[in-house]
């Protein structure tokens, strides 16, 4: 059986089984719809866990509206060997992070602004966020690669977030990779 491509990769959460992007992105759609005046930010990250024949890499993506709630979905991508190299696992997460925001074309963005637009004067907003699951502190193993990994979100257009606010990655997607 040949591999799927990143794109043919499906989603899933504990409501539903291989959603499309397509179907992922119309649950976010609806999500905003049902209040479009929240204060919602898309966060998308993606955390791994090396295994004794694999390593499993959970990507998560989470349309939160602050203090309303949220819906959440992930992406799971197997790779046949045990990712020992920390800066080659970590590279991979990021690069499994921007797959997916790559999909957040410009229209689809546009799709996600446009609810929110007419009300933020009254105090809707949207933000998006890349999660790293990195950290800055000298005692962390990651910190030589913040700024690197912090680099590659920035260039998708997206705000890049780091330990202890990743929690997408570090904690959403992190409990999937068992």
């Amino acid at each position: 059986m040949a591999e799927k491509s990143w794109a043919d990769r499906t989603f899933q959460n504990l409501q539903e089984n291989s959603m499309t992007f397509d179907v992922v992105f119309q649950r976010i759609i609806s999500f905003m719809a049902r209040n479009p005046r929240g204060n919602y930010r898309l966060m998308i990250g993606t955390d791994s866990q090396v295994h004794p024949q694999h390593t499993t890499f959970i990507t998560g993506i989470v349309i939160q509206n602050k203090g309303k709630g949220a819906w959440a979905c992930i992406r799971k991508t197997i790779v046949p060997r045990k990712m020992l190299a920390l800066h080659e696992k970590i590279s991979y997460e990021t690069t499994l992070t921007e797959e997916v925001v790559s999909l957040f074309t410009e229209d689809r963005k546009n799709t996600m602004i446009d609810i929110v637009l007419p009300f933020i004067y009254n105090g809707a907003t949207f933000s998006m966020e890349g999660h790293i699951d990195i950290g800055s502190g000298s005692r962390n193993r990651t910190s030589e690669f913040v700024n690197e990994m912090v680099a590659r979100i920035e260039s998708t257009g997206i705000e890049p977030k780091i330990k202890p606010d990743s929690f997408v990655a570090s904690s959403y997607a992190n409990k999937y990779t068992k």
